[in-house]
């Protein structure tokens, strides 16, 4: 048995279909669709989270509350009903969990308040990955919170900061935010009210005696640095009771709360008057946090984010009381048969991904013991969302099925780019844009830019524990801090994937190789640094157990760094594991978040998980990794789209064919480029758009242009509104992940507008009369060579070992472009209207005449779905066999058999078809372009007899004395696809 029979889970989808649920979807509208899901073929269906997130979260990774379905998506009730509609159609349910980081950006999260009230005391303060003892001082203790707009002293003193009196305590407003105050520290603005309380109420009044005993208490309540766990819960029950009587009092006695209220006005100062804040900036820095300038978080913040998002923070899942916690509602899900499988987002950020997924199955284990289910031995279905790097394989030893996607998503749509034409890609590039650095460097200087601005402060953390580690060692001591920094930037800048995966149990040799890699390429790049600096860094990165080191003179290790002692291993342990936590945010944040989008060349392989460096892949590739699927990871997903890709399956099909035209591409641009000069402007004494963003702009405009404009109708009235508007926003954030002329972080208002004017004058008025009679023929050549690529993906996907999931919307044409735009409403109801017209006696040439209306990409989903229902074992666990293709014309396809038993599919599908394009008709028109193509069949194959299940044509192999085959032409008689099931 293969290595995937040990991780068999206990139920697995034939496929898949992602909703984003919200509170513009909610779980009600999402019962509402269930019935054409199952109509569709969709085995089970697959949410974005439904915990409660932060308020108008339209995603749900801002979890505040893991342990309730959020109100805005109808709550438990809605949440009931959606289940119930599952069940009642037969479908599964996966839900994506976050397991990294919460949201703490409003009031939602107790958690996360319980810390700023209570510091490292709060029962909840070990929830989050926090540093109470970081280099500052002025930190120690205290949460570093960056939620202010300007330096701390100007907000203060403009008045922004404000104290209110409401339920017992006071807190402090800032806007939006709500902060509560140190109940211990209360009392220096309740005694403000005290002497003209006195002086109205009498010292003898019983309400002012509980007043000033409510003040007492709070003064001697244990400070919010108490680590003792007695008076932790001291601490915890006393400012509850005050809370709680002193809200009593001002219901009994409202002279009271209008002293306090007095008490509060004074205390939050007078604007233009700087010293009348003195108060509440003693109150503020007596606090367990430290208000700040946004900005700050990028060197000081000591708490771990998602990324560089100050408003997520990491939590210490490994933690089993944490654990426990955050899973407890997942639990139960899982326990009632609610929930059949779990998406599991991010692990990357976890500190041992490894011991998450055994601590998740253990879950789902108990919850089956406590749905009184047998223990049968099998795995919960899991699925990582991992993103594997060139050459990069998933940990075996992790207890998931496999990952979302992103890993075939690549492998797929390298098939449909033509790797011969790859010198003039970028030659093509280099010319119009100057820019001929290789994606190496700019990765290099993208992941460089990211660790000394957006995550310095992580950096700093990892410096200084290198550095402690140094001192401990007489051979390593005179390492400087500066120096330590600089070369875990210098190794971190190299690391040719997102993290290693050491634990207490020491390194995969994999992991181990991936270092070393890292710190040849370093030191190639920094041939001045101090040799021993890598040395050192080697060292403590990858350490050998002292037991395994026989006695030696010192210096006989490589570097001349002698054993390390016990606690010296697990200091360099807990280092290595720190470093991996912090290697996966630089890489994403470095390559998918700025490189990609300063590396121009070719924008489709431009894609989570992908290698920009490479264009095209072999189909050889395709199949080898195919065949280590089907034997390794069968229940792996299989994706072409989904929240996260930064453009649409359909225009990266449209992409994928400059690769097969590059001169016209090239020549096209050049037309393009001078035409719409006049409508740059100059920044900074240089023309704006820059030739790179130009660049892009039109690539974005080919891929994503409208299909009721493809035919090009009207073309001198210009693009939609709608249109322009999205294409703006589109490169108004391409232009900010850059980096290069503006940013999130500081705007360039001048080049941002000069980009938005760019796209809105050669789109709309006279410019786009002189632009679109230039563009759109060649646009709508592009597209109607794109068809080809659409739908061969769509039955490749079906077709390949693993389970194919489809993003909401994507079974017509996809042409949204990175988020927000690709989480626009679905047409559901569109859709099943059309899903009816393609159920019934069809006609497919028709359909694939009558291409722009989507029906004939929702006809191949429907009807490869229907025959994953109907041999379920031939596509999950199935056998893979890639088959020749013997072409003899201008023009490719991908052949491979699934088999299981006496089952058997052939999956053909028609690739690089630009030479066969006539009169400006999608390609093939029929089999004759592809007659004497032939696809050969292994002995077992070619004495069966096979029905086209899109056409329902019959198809008998040509047999030789020694082989067999199908002729592609008879395969593509109405269609540039084709599923061929065997029949007899």
């Amino acid at each position: 048995m293969n290595r995937s029979g040990s991780r068999s889970p206990r139920y697995w989808p034939i496929s898949t279909y992602r909703l984003q649920v919200h509170s513009g979807f909610p779980l009600h509208d999402a019962a509402a669709v269930v019935p054409y899901l199952a109509g569709l073929g969709i085995g089970a269906c697959y949410t974005a989270p439904y915990f409660t997130a932060a308020p108008g979260s339209t995603h749900g990774y801002d979890v505040c509350n893991h342990n309730e379905i959020n109100p805005e998506l109808g709550g438990a009730a809605s949440h009931a009903v959606f289940v119930g509609a599952l069940k009642a159609h037969a479908l599964g349910h996966i839900v994506d969990f976050v397991p990294n980081h919460m949201g703490i950006g409003g009031t939602g999260n107790g958690w996360w308040r319980d810390v700023l009230e209570n510091g490292p005391s709060s029962p909840t303060a070990k929830f989050f990955d926090i540093d109470w003892a970081p280099t500052k001082a002025e930190l120690h203790a205290k949460l570093l919170l960056p939620i202010l707009g300007d330096q701390y002293g100007r907000v203060l003193e403009r008045g922004d900061l404000r104290l209110e009196f409401r339920d017992g305590v006071l807190v402090l407003r800032y806007f939006e935010h709500e902060l509560p105050i140190n109940p211990r520290q209360a009392p220096r603005v309740y005694r403000l009210a005290v002497e003209p309380l006195s002086a109205e109420l009498g010292p003898d009044n019983p309400h002012l005696h509980e007043f000033l005993s409510i003040v007492a208490s709070l003064e001697n309540m244990p400070a919010y640095t108490e680590q003792d766990p007695v008076r932790i819960a001291e601490r915890q029950r006393e400012k509850e009771v005050a809370r709680t009587r002193l809200a009593r009092l001002v219901q009994e006695s409202p002279v009271v709360g209008t002293h306090i209220d007095e008490a509060v006005r004074a205390a939050n100062g007078t604007p233009g008057v700087p010293e009348s804040y003195d108060a509440l900036h003693a109150l503020l820095e007596s606090q367990a946090y430290r208000l700040s300038y946004w900005r700050t978080a990028s060197h000081e913040i000591n708490y771990r984010r998602f990324f560089d998002v100050n408003t997520l923070a990491g939590l210490r899942v490994e933690e089993p009381d944490v654990f426990e916690a955050t899973h407890a509602l997942l639990g139960r899900l899982l326990a009632d048969g609610s929930v059949q499988g779990v998406r599991v987002d991010h692990p990357d950020g976890l500190f041992d991904p490894k011991r998450y997924f055994e601590m998740l199955q253990e879950l789902a284990r108990r919850s089956k013991e406590a749905a009184a289910q047998p223990d049968d031995g099998t795995l919960l279905y899991v699925l990582a969302e991992k993103i594997l790097s060139a050459g990069e394989e998933l940990p075996t030893s992790w207890a998931v099925q496999g990952t979302t996607g992103y890993d075939f998503l690549n492998d797929l749509n390298g098939v449909f780019i033509d790797a011969s034409q790859a010198r003039r890609v970028r030659r093509a590039y280099t010319k119009l844009t100057g820019r001929g650095e290789p994606f190496d460097d700019v990765l290099y200087d993208a992941k460089q830019l990211i660790m000394t601005t957006a995550m310095s402060s992580e950096l700093n953390v990892l410096a200084h524990m290198l550095d402690r580690i140094a001192e401990s060692n007489r051979r390593s001591r005179d390492f400087t801090l500066e120096s330590l920094r600089d070369v875990i930037r210098e190794v971190v800048a190299c690391f040719p994937v997102y993290r290693t995966y050491v634990t207490e149990d020491g390194w995969r040799p994999s992991d181990r190789s991936v270092v070393e890699r890292a710190i040849v390429r370093a030191r190639r790049r920094n041939p001045a640094m101090e040799a021993s600096l890598f040395d050192f860094f080697r060292e403590v990165v990858l350490p050998r157990d002292p037991s395994d080191v026989p006695p030696a003179p010192e210096g006989e290790r490589r570097g001349g760094y002698p054993p390390a002692d016990a606690n010296e291993v697990r200091a360099r342990l807990r280092f290595a594991m720190k470093l991996q936590q912090y290697t996966g945010p630089v890489q994403a944040k470095g390559l998918e978040d700025t490189a990609f989008y300063r590396y121009n060349v070719l924008l489709s392989v431009n894609e989570v998980g992908g290698d920009p460096a490479r264009i095209g892949r072999p189909v050889e590739e395709f199949h080898r990794k195919n065949i280590h699927r089907a034997q390794e990871w069968p229940f792996d997903m299989l994706t072409t789209s989904t929240h996260d890709t930064k453009v649409g399956e359909d225009v990266r099909a449209r992409l994928n064919v400059i690769s097969e035209i590059p001169d016209d591409w090239g020549r096209e641009v050049a037309r393009w480029m001078r035409t719409n000069r006049t409508h740059r402007r100059i920044v900074d004494g240089d023309p704006a758009p820059d030739r790179n963003d130009e660049y892009r702009l039109y690539q974005i405009l080919l891929g994503a242009w409208p299909l009721e404009n493809a035919a090009g109708a009207q073309p001198f009235r210009g693009a939609p509104a709608a249109f322009v508007e999205r294409i703006s926003a589109y490169m108004l954030k391409s232009a900010r992940e850059a980096k290069v002329h503006t940013s999130w972080l500081t705007a360039n208002q001048a080049y941002e507008d000069a980009i938005t004017g760019f796209v809105e004058r050669i789109l709309t008025g006279p410019g786009a009369a002189k632009f679109l009679p230039l563009f759109l023929p060649f646009q709508k050549r592009i597209a109607n060579l794109a068809l080809v690529n659409s739908l061969s993906q769509v039955v490749l996907k079906i077709g390949s070992p693993g389970v194919p999931d489809f993003y909401q919307g994507t079974e017509l044409w996809d042409l949204g472009l990175v988020d927000p735009d690709n989480r626009r409403p679905v047409d559901f109801a569109l859709r099943e209207e059309l899903l009816g017209a393609v159920n019934g006696d069809v006609d497919p040439a028709d359909l694939l005449r009558n291409w722009r209306d989507g029906r004939i990409k929702l006809f191949l989903t429907r009807r490869g779905l229907q025959l994953r229902r109907e041999l379920p074992h031939v596509f999950v666990g199935g056998d893979y066999t890639p088959l020749t293709v013997d072409s003899s014309v201008p023009g490719d396809a991908v052949a491979f058999a699934r088999t299981s038993g006496g089952d058997a599919v052939v999956v053909i599908a028609a690739r690089l078809c630009s030479r066969l394009w006539v009169d400006e008709q999608p390609v093939p028109l029929g089999g004759e372009s592809w007659k004497t193509t032939r696809v050969l069949l292994p002995a077992p194959l070619r004495n069966r007899t096979f029905r086209n299940f899109f056409t329902g044509a019959e198809i008998r192999p040509t047999l030789a004395t020694e082989s067999g085959w199908i002729f592609a032409g008879e395969a593509f008689e109405k269609l540039p696809v084709a599923m061929l099931r065997a029949v007899v």
